[in-house]
């Protein structure tokens, strides 16, 4: 029995019988970006195994990254439980389920569900070993080359290309209209993450921006809104804009994509600008890029760089970041050399 262009084959008897075609669920719930970063498997897996279907299970707040993926047949969402879809799944009896988020929840899936399954190592023994005694033993790779190892035994590889996103007409944003800017002329600035401890200080970012030589539209959600706005309000140039709050993530995006670079932290944006091919100027706080969670650019590594206070003896703190630096300090943070971060910029 073997896999041959989408289809399961059954030898029997020096014959060869075409079952069905193959039918695929993959389940990645959280967050932009690591299901920004399943998209090169979801691509790999469509164009090596013969075009199966491909339906992709994730949460509902997520689901906007895979709008317009043409390698995805259907986006089954949920809100808060498995529960909500198990019942539909089962219907489906899918040949295999690749489960590239490997926790509880899934591991329950799996187990309803019955069917064949691929799973993604998350490594949490040797996070936990970073994270508490800064014992590094993290393989030197990226995380989309380990979501690759889970599905290796399927004969899928890595086509070493970038993640993908699709911006429709209305993801649009004309920033000549909206900012009194033309593409690629300016800076597009990432400056919220979910956790403080992966955020730049407002301080931090209003001395960074203040010798920045371009203008520079601040992007991020509703939550960014204040801060940026006080950033604006600041410092002392007009060509600076907060687009916080304003614009949907996939809108954002169109403003990074249009912009010559982004500057961000460690967050979902920053995956999405590899997407777009946005050269990018990373800082990391509390978490590291060992973790494997890196701009993913494989085919140009010079496309983005990385700005981070090493040398701290707590630093990571913790593998996603907290809400308040647990020493006080913030020094991976408030230590950084702006002088190197504008050496990638201006």
């Amino acid at each position: 029995m073997h896999i041959r262009n989408g289809y399961l084959f059954l030898h029997e008897s020096h014959q060869v019988y075409k079952i069905y075609k193959l039918k695929i669920l993959i389940v990645r719930f959280s967050s932009i970006g690591d299901v920004v970063l399943t998209t090169p498997v979801v691509r790999a897996i469509k164009n090596q195994l013969g075009f199966p279907e491909i339906h992709f299970l994730t949460k509902k707040s997520f689901s906007s990254i895979l709008e317009g993926n043409t390698n995805v047949d259907r986006v089954i969402t949920i809100e808060k439980s498995i529960d909500e879809v198990v019942n539909q799944l089962k219907l489906e009896k899918y040949d295999w389920v690749i489960d590239l988020h490997n926790n509880i929840r899934t591991a329950s899936l799996k187990r309803k569900l019955k069917r064949p399954s691929k799973t993604f190592k998350k490594l949490n023994i040797r996070k936990w070993l970073l994270v508490t005694f800064k014992i590094d033993k993290m393989p030197d790779v990226h995380v989309v080359d380990r979501y690759f190892e889970a599905i290796k035994g399927l004969g899928v590889k890595n086509d070493h290309r970038e993640a993908e996103i699709s911006l429709s007409e209305c993801d649009y944003v004309d920033v000549d209209k909206s900012f009194k800017i033309s593409s690629k002329t300016y800076v597009s600035m990432a400056i919220g993450a979910q956790f403080a401890t992966k955020r730049m200080p407002k301080s931090l970012l209003v001395e960074l921006i203040s010798k920045i030589n371009a203008p520079v539209v601040l992007v991020g959600g509703q939550m960014d809104t204040e801060l940026a706005a006080e950033i604006v309000s600041e410092i002392n140039r007009k060509d600076v804009w907060n687009a916080c709050g304003k614009y949907n993530l996939k809108q954002s995006a169109s403003i990074v994509a249009q912009s010559f670079k982004l500057i961000t932290n460690d967050t979902g944006m920053m995956h999405i600008a590899s997407c777009l091919i946005v050269p990018v100027v990373s800082i990391w706080g509390s978490t590291v890029p060992s973790l494997g969670m890196f701009p993913y650019y494989p085919s140009n590594s010079s496309m983005f760089s990385i700005h981070e206070v090493n040398g701290l003896s707590c630093r990571p703190c913790s593998k996603i970041g907290f809400q308040k630096c647990p020493k006080g300090h913030f020094k991976c943070m408030n230590d950084q050399s702006l002088d190197e971060i504008l050496k990638r910029v201006n």
